[in-house]
């Protein structure tokens, strides 16, 4: 071990307070910097996996990601809807394999009413193409015999979680999507209750905070109802809606699944030129990454944020280093009077410096991993935000590099001023 290795932990550890001090200010900015970095590229994988397995999004004609907006994250409205006739076009193709229709323009205290058929419980994949789980009952019945059947809703986890729903309650849907809790609604179909019969594990998409029933469900609950407004003096029991046709006229978008991915674009020309009606096809994972370019403005500026904290870290910790300098004169006068020669004074502080540093990284790992294995269980169950815990990625050990270099660049302001002291303005005393 050289002489100069060996005197720079003797002398942190005469002055141990102050340098524990400073390595956890280091290893907390690093801790931050990592955390907001492994939480980004997280957040983004699970963006990305919101939908998988899906092919095709199919709406009415808009843009790629409002489409996707109102279709996947039910998010916005539709500009228009597609026609009943269109959907068994497009189930008829030869290279369509499903289809999963979806119906929205309903809510419940905030929360989104998806229609659909119970297909959707088949084919929606998320993630690693993951399907939806039922933490408690069933889906939906399709097509029931009994009136009773059609009223029937399985909730997202964090609608039950929320309102503390159960299997067997009725709860009332509202007519639009524009009332939050509390908040003003057109009008309830207080009339028309559903049971709900299934609740979801939580996915962490928006399923989550969805309510999902059947087509023949929405069409129920509004046969009393003509142009966005129930019938004055009109008013059709649960009991009756089963003697009226319930399938749809039209629906909001279509989920749909290719026999084989090779046909994907032709498919895709082949919707967005369909002459009956003007339709918009989409790639759900390409549109994923166009929407997330919109707004990673945010994540880049949370990162950079945390890249200032590790710079005010270690701007701590070169004041540190600086102020007990002053008090160390002495010390290196006299190291320079047992024959240390310049460069060396000049090494000792920057490798000081360099330790404290490297310590601060190493317990910023420590911290990272410690925080993440207690709270990634907590992130799972209440934002179904999937956090690894592996090793540290290519961008993470980029960052520590950087973390690095920037220490050694500042571990030359001491390193640069000790040089500087001459022996005589060491060993003199001042009054």
């Amino acid at each position: 071990m050289s002489p100069v290795f060996t005197l720079s932990l003797h002398s942190i550890a005469n002055r141990r307070l102050s340098v524990l001090l400073t390595v956890i200010a280091v290893a907390l900015s690093v801790a931050l910097l990592l955390g907001v970095e492994r939480l980004r590229n997280d957040a983004k994988a699970g963006f990305a996996q919101t939908l998988s397995g899906t092919d095709l999004v199919v709406g009415a004609r808009s843009g790629p990601v409002q489409l996707l907006l109102y279709a996947v994250f039910h998010l916005g409205s539709a500009t228009n809807n597609m026609s009943w006739a269109s959907i068994e076009h497009l189930a008829a193709l030869p290279q369509v394999q499903w289809l999963v229709p979806i119906s929205l323009g309903d809510s419940h205290r905030g929360h989104r009413v998806v229609g659909s058929t119970a297909d959707f419980f088949a084919h929606y994949r998320h993630g690693d193409r993951r399907p939806l789980r039922f933490a408690q009952g069933r889906p939906f019945e399709d097509k029931p015999a009994e009136a009773a059947g059609i009223f029937e809703v399985v909730l997202g986890a964090e609608v039950a979680a929320r309102f503390g729903y159960a299997l067997g309650q009725r709860i009332v849907l509202s007519h639009g999507s524009l009332g939050g809790e509390g908040g003003p609604r057109f009008a309830d179909h207080a009339d028309k209750p559903f049971t709900v019969v299934g609740i979801l594990a939580r996915s962490g998409t928006p399923v989550d905070r969805a309510l999902l029933v059947s087509l023949e469900g929405i069409e129920a609950i509004h046969v009393d109802w003509h142009g966005g407004a129930p019938i004055p003096g009109l008013r059709i029991a649960p009991e009756h809606v089963r003697k009226f046709d319930l399938q749809p006229k039209s629906v909001t978008a279509a989920l749909v699944g290719l026999k084989s991915r090779t046909a994907v674009f032709r498919v895709q020309r082949q919707i967005n030129t369909y002459p009956d009606e003007a339709l918009t096809a989409i790639l759900p994972g390409a549109t994923l990454q166009a929407l997330w370019s919109l707004v990673g403005i945010a994540e880049k500026a949370l990162l950079a944020v945390s890249a200032l904290v590790v710079a005010v870290g270690l701007a701590g910790m070169v004041a540190v280093v600086v102020a007990s300098l002053g008090e160390r004169r002495r010390e290196l006068a006299i190291l320079r009077a047992l024959g240390a020669r310049p460069r060396q004074v000049f090494a000792l502080l920057a490798v000081e410096s360099l330790l404290l540093a490297l310590a601060g990284i190493a317990l910023g790992l420590v911290l990272l991993y410690g925080a993440g294995a207690a709270f990634a269980p907590w992130l799972s169950s209440a934002h179904g935000l999937q956090l690894s815990l592996g090793w540290p990625g290519v961008g993470e050990w980029r960052l520590l590099g950087a973390v690095l270099a920037v220490s050694l660049l500042a571990s030359l302001v001491p390193a640069l001023r000790a040089y500087r002291y001459s022996l005589a303005d060491g060993m003199t005393i001042r009054v």
